[in-house]
């Protein structure tokens, strides 16, 4: 049993249906009714899901992953709402070239400027092929850079970020490039947050990339937490002076001596106990664990959050709620594609950054319809919380990491997504990932994707909680990850209605590696060519079901039905 599991076991159901969360989540489950209805019977472990579904041993709930927890179209700047910001046309109002001919990224990137300084707007890119030097940086709030579709704009790439920045080493030492998992040629981050990044690079001065910036130094206590269960959506502090209702701030976690909480995020029980985490530096220096969420709700001394807690909130981790660096709200990309000039895939590690889209530091944020094409590396999360990519696409030439998420990335939502086969065959010495997790990331959700190539891969560092449904794989990649960041999985990964075309077992049949994991309606699968084994020993409490027969398992879509159950 899960160590939070056996504490909440006495949590029965009368007193969950009690809670309005608890009538919410019953209100939904006539679902059940709706699929008898239709002939089909809802898979056992999803009706057990739903009788707990905040604290399921298992299955994460990720019903309100992503922009806005999922709730509605991404807000469109432009409006009173957004400062009343007036739109801008790059063409009519500054001059950018259409055609190619010359370096549009000056004229896009001071528009940005314009209507971010002006509260928020919409910048627009009429169709055409526009040339960029540079890279297309939005750091601030409520700015939409919108084209007229992925297959009538295009903005095309002549630099990498080694060019444009500079070479980016690792700060774990070794010849590797850093912009192998990071940056971006379309680039959300916050404007203060990205100067004093690039500052460091350019330095090399190797920075940390997240929420607390380069020494993870800059940030301050708000109050400390009293102790909670993983799945309370309300907690009780001490001091509510420093905090307001709508705040966005950081719930922070800190390790002990005994690696308690790392023993947590990977479910408790014998097998994480015995592992050996001292010696995995890389991992270590992720903690603690910070988690953005904004507040709901504020009364007394009781602070209710948009969504439930990731974590048990226990006194031994110093549980804090906290500031952090300046964040990027509510600005997004739409209808372009990003080409790059089209050159050799770099040799593993060493990617120069020809890179597609990232956030960093960035929450409710989004993009749509948006296209990379002959990218190093496509879309990124980089610490980046509850944002959505729908409708991308990634193609050309072949991407070392087609999707990642890391440096403590939550609560992100990939829907509707594509992975082309490559183009050109792959040079000696490249690596093909996938759709990545690492570094302490959680309650992320890949949904209704299909990739001609790649793997679900995990770069180790404990990723946890993180669901990956309905989607068809060629499952051909390979997973990364330094020994030294230890675990490939944390507890409560859950692969649901997963067909897979060439029947490679790998990272997708998970029950024999990660502990309290889901693997539901997987196609039949066979072991080959594959270097994943289980990091914990014992029984991983892991649970297969709908083996063989991912059209049959219901719901078909385990994002979308946790949708349904929203209290």
């Amino acid at each position: 049993m899960d160590d939070v599991e056996g504490g909440l076991m006495e949590i029965g159901r009368r007193t969950l249906l009690g809670s309005a969360i608890g009538v919410a989540a019953a209100a939904a489950l006539p679902a059940t009714a709706t699929a008898a209805a239709a002939g089909h019977r809802n898979t056992p472990l999803w009706d057990e899901f739903t009788a707990r579904p905040f604290t399921h041993p298992q299955i994460p709930y990720v019903g309100r992953a992503g922009c806005r927890s999922g709730t509605r179209p991404a807000h469109r700047p432009g409006t009173a709402r957004s400062g009343g910001g007036r739109d801008i046309d790059v063409v009519r109002d500054h001059g950018a070239a259409a055609d190619g001919s010359a370096d549009a990224a000056p004229a896009i990137n001071r528009a940005i400027e314009t209507v971010g300084r002006r509260g928020g707007g919409t910048v627009t890119l009429p169709p055409g092929t526009y040339r960029i030097d540079d890279v297309i940086r939005i750091g601030h709030d409520n700015v939409v850079l919108r084209g007229a579709g992925s297959g009538r704009t295009t903005l095309h790439a002549t630099r990498n970020l080694t060019e444009i920045v500079g070479p980016y080493g690792s700060r774990y030492g070794g010849d590797k490039s850093s912009w192998s998992w990071a940056g971006g040629l379309i680039w959300l981050c916050p404007e203060a947050r990205w100067d004093s990044l690039v500052t460091a690079i350019r330095k090399q001065d190797w920075p940390f990339e997240g929420w607390t910036g380069n020494r993870r130094d800059e940030w301050r206590p708000l109050t400390a937490v009293r102790p909670a269960r993983r799945g309370s959506w309300t907690v009780t502090v001490a001091d509510t002076a420093g905090l307001a209702r709508g705040d966005l701030v950081l719930l922070r976690l800190s390790d002990d001596a005994d690696h308690t909480l790392l023993e947590h995020m990977a479910g408790g029980g014998p097998g994480p106990e015995a592992y050996l985490w001292d010696d995995k530096t890389k991992l270590t220096s992720y903690v603690p664990y910070e988690w953005p969420v904004r507040i709901a709700h504020l009364k007394g001394r009781a602070v209710t959050f948009e969504r439930p807690l990731p974590l048990d909130v226990r006194p031994e981790w110093d549980p804090q709620l906290t500031t952090h660096v300046r964040a990027l709200t509510g600005s997004g990309v739409e209808g372009l594609t990003l080409e790059a000039v089209e050159t050799p895939q770099s040799p593993h590690l060493l990617d120069k950054g020809y890179n597609g889209l990232v956030f960093q530091c960035a929450y409710d944020c989004w993009a749509q319809d948006v296209t990379v094409r002959h990218v190093d590396n496509g879309f990124g999360f980089v610490a980046a919380s509850a944002c959505t990519l729908r409708t991308t696409r990634v193609a050309g030439r072949g991407a070392h990491h087609p999707y990642f998420c890391r440096e403590g990335s939550h609560d992100n939502l990939v829907e509707d997504f594509t992975i082309e086969e490559r183009t050109v065959p792959a040079p000696p010495g490249t690596q093909l990932h996938g759709i990545n997790v690492e570094g302490l990331s959680s309650y992320n959700v890949w949904t209704r994707g299909r990739m001609e190539m790649g793997t679900f891969d995990s770069h180790r560092g404990l990723p946890f909680a993180n669901v990956r449904t309905d989607i068809t794989l060629n499952n051909n990649g390979r997973h990364g990850g330094d020994a030294s960041a230890g675990p490939l999985f944390g507890a409560r990964f859950t692969h649901w209605n997963i067909r897979v075309t060439n029947e490679r077992a790998g990272l997708v049949k998970i029950d024999g590696l990660a502990p309290y994991s889901a693997t539901v309606g997987v196609s039949t699968v066979r072991e080959f060519d594959q270097i994943d084994v289980p990091d914990f020993a014992g029984d991983l409490h892991s649970r297969l079901a709908a083996y063989g027969h991912p059209d049959s398992v219901r719901p078909r879509n385990l994002y979308d039905a946790q949708r349904r159950l929203r209290p």
